[in-house]
Parts: structure tokens; C-alpha cells; sequence
């Protein structure tokens, strides 16, 4: 019973040869599949390797390229900045030279308003300062007929003074109209800016340095005397009282009164 579960030994000289080949050919066929997968990883990694290479170069020159563009941008804002700078320079000088024309532009316009003004003023200074002579005799004429003489004289005298007393008035009225006044200023305090004295007057009734002749009667346009007024003065009167100023420069109250 024994020998008959023993199974039988088997050896290689058991195995059908056709099998071997087989076996054979099956392993040289997996060794070659095993080479070509090899080749074929081998081949992918040096593929992979290369491209990574190539995306690495590709990176260099990308950013060599974005360096050279962060250098020119860098360059250009640079003459940007120096550009604005110049602009804003210049700007500032064309505003200091026209803030300056400006400033001159008014000046010229006050002092060309002020010059028409006095040109307005005084256009006819010289007319006027040739007309006084005839006013001087207007006067004189008026004047030479005493009180008595006109009460004793005819009609045609009468007539005659009052027609050079009428031109006398007209002369004066027309030449006050374009700004030149009489100075007539008899019983006034004496003021050496309008006045002129001729002599002086002993009168203890009147206070010192009052007018009180007029020899020739002054004239003004606007505030320049034409011609002071020649008078007479008192001396030996009373002072004049404390609130009214002494004679000397004209201060706000002759400029008013003048």
C-alpha cells in the first residue's frame, strides 16, 4: 500500500524538449520586453530632463528679458522724473515772471490813471497862469474908481464899471469850473503854503498873523498853488488862540480847508 501512494520522481530528462524552447523563448521574450521598457524609461526621463532643461533656459531668458525691460523702465522714469522737474521749474519761473508783468501792468495802470488825472488837472495850468494877469487888471480897472467917484459919476461910468465888474465875475466863474479858485483871503490866519507877505500891519485889536490886506489876490488848481496871495499881515495883536495851530507846514485841517 505503501509503494503504491508514493508518487513517481521526476527528472529533467522527464521534460518534453518542445517545452524547454518554449520556456526559453518566453524568458528571452520577457528579457526583452524588460530592455525595451528600460530604454523606454530611460528615453522618457532624458525627455523630461531635456524639456525641464529647455523651460529653465526658457526662464533665464525671460527673465533677462523682464531685467533689461525693469532697467529701461528704471531709465525711463528717471528722465520722466528729471522731465517733470524741468517742467515744474519752468513753471514756476513763468508764474514768478507773470505774477512780476502783473505787479508792473498795475503799477502802470495807477501811475497812467494818475497822470490823466493831474494831465486832467492841470491841462489847462498854463492857460490859466496867463489869464491871471487879465484878472489883475479887471481888478485894477474896478478898484481905481474910488466909492465917492462911483457915486458922483454919470450913467455911462456906472454902466462901464459894472460891465468890468460882470467880466471880472464871468472870468472867475469859468476858470473855477476847470478847477482854478481865487485865493482872496482876508481875515484869514496867515498861511505861508498859500500866502506871500508883503508887510505887516500894526493892530493890537487883531490877532498876530491874520491877513488883513490882500495886494494881489492868489490863485490854486487842485491842491498846486498857481500864485500865492500877497497880503499884509497884523502884528502886535492878541495870539492866536491855543486850539488853532501856529503857522508852518499845512497840516490835515489846511489841506482841508485849502
Amino acid at each position: 500500500m505503501a509503494d503504491n501512494d508514493r508518487k513517481p520522481e521526476t527528472s529533467g530528462a522527464d521534460i518534453n524538449p518542445g517545452s524547454r524552447e518554449n520556456l526559453r523563448k518566453a524568458a528571452d521574450e520577457l528579457l526583452k520586453a524588460d530592455r525595451a521598457a528600460r530604454r523606454r524609461a530611460a528615453a522618457e526621463d532624458a525627455d523630461a530632463y531635456a524639456a525641464f532643461g529647455e523651460e529653465d533656459g526658457a526662464d533665464e531668458a525671460e527673465g533677462a528679458v523682464f531685467g533689461d525691460m525693469d532697467t529701461d523702465s528704471a531709465a525711463a522714469g528717471s528722465i520722466i522724473a528729471e522731465e517733470i522737474e524741468a517742467i515744474q521749474a519752468e513753471n514756476s519761473d513763468m508764474k514768478d515772471r507773470l505774477l512780476r508783468l502783473a505787479a508792473d501792468m498795475e503799477n502802470l495802470r495807477r501811475r497812467t490813471q494818475r497822470e490823466v488825472a493831474d494831465a486832467k488837472s492841470f491841462a489847462i495850468a498854463n492857460f490859466a497862469r496867463d489869464m491871471l494877469g487879465v484878472t489883475d487888471n479887471l481888478r485894477r480897472a474896478i478898484e481905481a474908481v474910488t466909492a465917492e467917484q462911483r457915486e458922483a459919476a454919470d450913467d455911462v461910468l456906472k454902466n462901464l464899471l459894472e460891465g468890468v465888474e460882470l467880466t471880472e465875475k464871468s472870468m472867475l466863474s469859468t476858470m473855477e469850473r476847470h478847477g482854478v479858485k481865487q485865493l482872496a483871503p482876508e481875515g484869514e490866519r496867515f498861511d505861508p503854503n498859500f500866502h506871500q507877505a508883503m508887510f505887516e500891519v500894526p493892530n493890537p485889536e487883531v490877532p498876530n498873523n491874520t491877513v488883513v490886506q490882500v495886494v494881489q489876490a492868489g490863485y490854486s488848481i487842485g491842491e498846486r498853488v498857481l500864485r500865492p496871495a500877497m497880503v499884509g499881515v497884523a502884528k502886535g495883536g492878541p495870539k492866536q488862540a491855543a486850539s488853532e495851530p501856529e503857522p508852518g507846514p499845512p497840516d490835515a485841517e489846511a489841506d482841508k480847508d485849502a
